[in-house]
């Protein structure tokens, strides 16, 4: 394995007939192509040339050396044809675990277009709450939101989405709408279980404000749909509640205020990627960034 380059070398050599032409071709210097070959020949312990001031000829050995060597060298090209054919255009089943709610109301629609981009990949998403395991089950890459301790896994940052407070129009007209960050204390604020206090920031001030609720859940789109039916206020990023918002189930309060960005990452077991799996790491990443 190790006169795999040699191997190529040499087969240059033969082909081009000349030490000079092969070097050339080949973009190093001459006396460095010939002392490679002398060492080929050195391994080996057979001469491979008959070399001349004019020419260079095969030996017996070299003959044969050379049919099989040419051989090696073509199908190692062939391989890496194919396989920028496959960078290019990717195909097989790419296995990824989403966040159920993110997925369902933001990423379907990137998904479909990446589908169409790249038609040789089928898919096969997981899309149930639990944290999949990337090393024991057949999983490419799982999309996750918010810090991640899991140092085993490569996390490679794919966007922040910035959070706003939201609300529906019925809540806000029984309980009254907020007009500055304190008043939330006052308010049904719905959120994780783990949630006791809001950090909001209008760019150049930041409060902290604690909050609570009769609702603590683990679903972000559970605690979307609990604030569409006028149960309280949530802290959240646009791309979640993207559905409520064209017809006005939910509306943006304090719009000056805002919430900690919240990070998007993908996750993988290692750096070595299918192709299929850096396109769509890539593809996530781009569009993300756009939103």
């Amino acid at each position: 394995m190790m006169h795999l380059d040699d191997m190529a070398l040499f087969v240059e050599v033969v082909k081009m007939k000349s030490f000079r032409r092969a070097a050339d071709s080949l973009s190093m210097p001459n006396s460095t192509l010939s002392r490679r070959i002398s060492g080929l020949e050195k391994s080996i312990g057979l001469r491979l040339l008959h070399r001349t001031t004019r020419k260079i000829e095969l030996t017996e050995a070299g003959q044969i050396y050379f049919e099989r060597c040419k051989r090696i060298v073509d199908e190692a090209r062939l391989a890496h044809e194919q396989l920028g054919e496959m960078l290019e255009q990717p195909s097989g089943i790419l296995r990824a675990s989403l966040p159920v709610d993110f997925a369902t109301t933001y990423l379907a629609p990137l998904i479909a277009k990446f589908s169409v981009c790249y038609p040789g990949i089928s898919f096969e998403f997981d899309l149930t709450p639990r944290n999949v395991d990337l090393v024991a089950e057949p999983f490419d890459v799982a999309i996750r939101m918010g810090s991640q301790s899991d140092s085993a896994l490569i996390a490679r940052p794919l966007a922040k989405l910035t959070p706003y407070l939201y609300a529906s129009p019925k809540y806000l007209e029984r309980f009254g709408e907020p007009t500055q960050p304190s008043d939330l204390s006052r308010h049904e604020c719905l959120d994780f279980p783990k949630a006791a206090h809001w950090k909001l920031n209008n760019g150049s001030h930041s409060v902290e404000i604690p909050v609570g609720s009769r609702f603590h859940l683990n679903s972000r789109g559970m605690i979307c749909r609990l604030a569409t039916l006028d149960l309280g206020i949530t802290l959240i990023p646009p791309e979640v509640v993207a559905e409520y918002l064209p017809d006005g189930r939910l509306r943006r309060i304090l719009p000056e205020w805002q919430g900690t960005p919240l990070p998007v990452y993908a996750l993988t077991e290692t750096r070595l990627l299918p192709a299929k799996t850096q396109r769509f790491i890539e593809f996530l990443r781009e569009h993300l960034k756009q939103a």
